[in-house]
């Protein structure tokens, strides 16, 4: 009976020291760093890069030359919130000839912060009252009769 509660008193402490430990997410398109590499701008061509990489997370929306590969590696211990580990953008930019034209990487450091603007567009029409608008359609319909 001893060593039942002994090797039960190991487990809950193995089951407690287990539920600590970090789980890691990796979300999005992380390229290989050896394919990434491979990439080199006026010699490689779009569909090149597509084997190499695969298929991009997103294209450009202002310049359709250029392919976007964006991931995320979270960690998360116990009941915390997500911590951010790593957050990596890589744009590729095609030239007309759909060769790769350059290569950037944008991490973490390289965001900027954007303001929102708090200004109410404002409406045509009235601003009607509480009062106006519980009571305002009352005697506004006739009615036909029959449902009709």
């Amino acid at each position: 009976m001893k060593l039942f509660v002994r090797h039960g008193r190991i487990l809950v402490l193995l089951a407690a020291l287990s539920a600590c430990a970090p789980i890691v997410n990796v979300r999005g398109q992380e390229p290989d760093p050896d394919a990434l590499a491979a990439i080199e701008p006026g010699e490689t061509s779009r569909r090149d890069v597509q084997q190499a990489l695969g298929s991009p997370s997103t294209e450009g929306v202002f310049r359709t030359n250029v392919w976007y590969y964006m991931s995320e590696r979270t960690e998360t211990v116990a009941f915390f919130e997500p911590e951010l580990i790593e957050r990596k953008i890589i744009a590729i930019v095609f030239d007309d000839s759909e060769v790769v034209e350059d290569v950037f990487t944008y991490t973490e450091n390289d965001r900027r912060e954007v303001e929102l603007v708090s200004r109410v567009t404002p409406t045509a029409g009235n601003e009607l009252s509480l009062i106006q608008q519980l009571f305002g359609n009352i005697g506004r319909f006739a009615g036909t009769g029959g449902g009709q």
